[in-house]
């Protein structure tokens, strides 16, 4: 929990990792890509306040102890969702695995839930795992990284027919929160992989579903918020906007989060500290005390105020997940991260 001026914040980091990415887990012969990867990970912590970057070596793998510290203990995260992301191509044991996320959150109790993935290339040697996750430990999303690389495949799409199996199989196990990752392009990955119109197919033909777009399709944050203003089962993931942006590029995040209110609206916002890249503590605390530039260009945006950033950092996330908020925490009437709330500008 956070407190600022009176003001109680229940804090939801919905877009946390535990990674290995140390060089004794690189896959021989993919040395390049793992190390690059990592790499490029590690410049976009530059982005933050100077006095939290880490060294490389830290930043390859660092503790469950510095993780706790940062998250929990001076993170001001009430509950944190891990979300997984492979990479099997290139590191030995994966690089962020539900079993290496869920093996630390199992020694904490009611402090992490455990997302899985699935990848459509998969089959039904993929459904199969799939299921276990869920039955091993209650997965109740995924994340899903289609420009993943495998066997010579550089990406996949949501609107592939393998893909649809996948959808229809977490409607039957489940799990309504699909988490896609939309956004900046990692070495080397392909940009066009993360384009978001594959999103827009899938939400329409599984309403019953919730696709967070997590980077929010940065850098195409008009395709995104011109799709999501349509669809009210598409959500925008904060993670990289808030963590990237804010203080690197204060006003192009001012314009970013405009353009976001105006669509999307504060009740289809999620916060995530995309921990380890950026640390949430100056994330949460600075974005509870931001605000809109005091000129011209940014007049015609929306408004930010006190409940509406409460349901950013945590209640419309606990509305997703079903995570139990305290009373005194919760907005008197208030039903953040309702698919009925978004209507279409006009």
């Amino acid at each position: 929990m956070y407190e600022k001026n009176g003001e109680k914040y229940f804090v939801v980091d919905s877009h946390m990792h535990f990674w290995n990415a140390a060089p004794d887990n690189w896959v021989p012969g993919a040395e390049q890509y793992a190390k690059g990867w990592i790499e490029c990970f590690h410049a976009y912590m530059s982005l933050a306040p100077k006095e939290t970057h880490w060294p490389i070596e830290k930043f390859m793998k660092y503790s469950e102890e510095d993780l706790m510290k940062d998250v929990f203990d001076e993170g001001h995260v009430d509950v944190a969702i891990f979300q997984p992301t492979y990479l099997k191509e290139w590191y030995k044991e994966g690089f962020n695995t539900t079993e290496r996320n869920a093996a630390l959150g199992e020694k904490h109790s009611g402090m992490f839930i455990h997302n899985t993935r699935w990848d459509p290339r998969d089959g039904d040697a993929g459904l199969d795992e799939l299921k276990a996750n869920v039955d091993r430990y209650g997965s109740r999303g995924v994340k899903l990284y289609t420009a993943e690389w495998r066997q010579g495949s550089r990406g996949w799409k949501l609107t592939d027919p393998e893909a649809y199996r996948y959808l229809e199989a977490c409607q039957q196990l489940g799990i309504k929160n699909i988490h896609v990752h939309k956004g900046p392009t990692i070495w080397p990955l392909d940009k066009d992989a993360f384009d978001v119109s594959d999103v827009d197919h899938a939400a329409t033909d599984f309403p019953d579903l919730n696709f967070i777009v997590e980077h929010v399709g940065l850098p195409r944050i008009e395709d995104f918020c011109f799709m999501a203003t349509q669809e009210p089962n598409v959500y925008a993931g904060l993670a990289v906007v808030i963590g990237g942006l804010m203080h690197a590029r204060p006003r192009f995040f001012a314009k970013v989060m405009g353009e976001l209110l105006f669509w999307v609206g504060e009740d289809k916002m999620t916060f995530g500290s995309d921990y380890g890249i950026w640390e949430p503590k100056w994330q949460v605390e600075g974005f509870v005390d931001w605000d809109f530039p005091a000129d011209e260009e940014f007049s015609d945006y929306p408004r930010l105020g006190t409940a509406g950033k409460k349901k950013i950092l945590g209640l419309n996330a606990a509305k997703l997940y079903d995570i139990k908020v305290p009373d005194e925490l919760q907005l008197d009437g208030g039903r953040p991260a309702a698919q009925d709330d978004a209507k279409l500008v006009t």
